[in-house]
C-alpha cells in the first residue's frame, strides 16, 4: 500500500464512525442471519451440485490499513481446466448460469456475514478487492483502504461492476470523506433495490470484472 497513502490524515471521526458504525454493522448482521442461513443453504447446495466439490470460495483481501483476512463467498465459478494445457479456462467460460445467477442476486456474498461479525467487513465499506491491485493504486485511490472495507458500498449503489475502475475508486474515496450514519442508511435502503433488480453485476458485454492495471 503506498505510504502516502498510510499517512492520510482521516476526516474528523464523529461517535458514528468511532464506535456506532460497528455497532449498526454487528446488529445487523445478527439481523440478518436468521433470513439468510435458509438462502444460504440453498445457494450452498447448487454451488456443490454446480462445481462437484467445495461450496465454500475463500480468497485473501486486503482490509483497513491494507492487512489482509480471508473472504468468504460462495462458489460459483468451476474448476474447468483447457484439456491440452491443464491451465484454467478464462473466467468467462468458467461462470455458468447457475453461477451467473448467484452473483446478480448477491447469494454468494451471504457467507461474508461472518466476515462482518468477525470484524473484517463492515455492512459499507469500499469492497475489498484483490491483493495484488495494492501496488497499482494512486495515493488517492488507496484512500479506501482508510476504512474497514464493506457488504455493499457507494460504488455498489452507484453502478457497481459497471463503472470503470476510476468511478469506482472516485466513490470510494468519497464514501471515506463523507462516511456517516445517514449515508450508510442511505446505501443500505439502494442495495436492497439494486439486489432485487440484479443490476451492474458486470459491466456490458463481460461475464466477469475486467483486472484492474493501474491508472492510466
Amino acid at each position: 500500500m503506498p505510504a502516502a497513502a498510510q499517512n492520510s490524515a482521516f476526516p474528523a471521526q464523529s461517535f458514528y464512525v468511532r464506535r456506532g458504525k460497528r455497532w449498526l454493522d454487528v446488529a445487523g448482521a445478527l439481523a440478518l442471519l436468521p433470513p439468510a442461513l435458509p438462502l444460504l443453504a440453498l445457494g450452498a447446495l447448487l454451488a456443490a451440485a454446480q462445481n462437484r466439490g467445495p461450496w465454500l470460495f475463500r480468497q485473501a483481501r486486503p482490509g483497513r490499513g491494507g492487512q489482509l483476512f480471508t473472504l468468504y463467498k460462495l462458489q460459483t465459478m468451476t474448476s474447468a481446466r483447457d484439456p491440452a494445457t491443464g491451465q484454467l479456462l478464462p473466467d468467462a467460460q468458467r461462470l455458468p448460469r447457475l453461477g451467473h445467477w448467484l452473483r446478480a442476486t448477491s447469494l454468494d456474498e451471504l457467507p461474508q456475514l461472518w466476515n462482518i461479525l468477525r470484524g473484517d467487513l463492515g455492512l459499507v465499506g469500499p469492497r475489498p478487492l484483490l491483493p495484488q491491485y495494492l501496488p497499482l493504486y494512486s495515493p488517492a485511490q488507496a484512500r479506501r483502504h482508510l476504512v474497514r472495507p464493506g457488504l455493499t458500498g457507494w460504488a455498489q449503489v452507484n453502478g457497481r461492476n459497471a463503472l470503470a475502475w476510476e468511478e469506482k475508486f472516485a466513490f470510494d474515496t468519497w464514501y471515506v470523506d463523507h462516511l456517516s450514519l445517514a449515508l450508510d442508511l442511505k446505501i443500505l435502503w439502494r442495495t436492497a433495490g439494486r439486489v432485487l433488480g440484479g443490476a451492474g453485476v458486470a459491466a456490458p458485454g463481460q461475464a466477469t470484472t475486467e483486472a484492474f492495471r493501474g491508472s492510466a
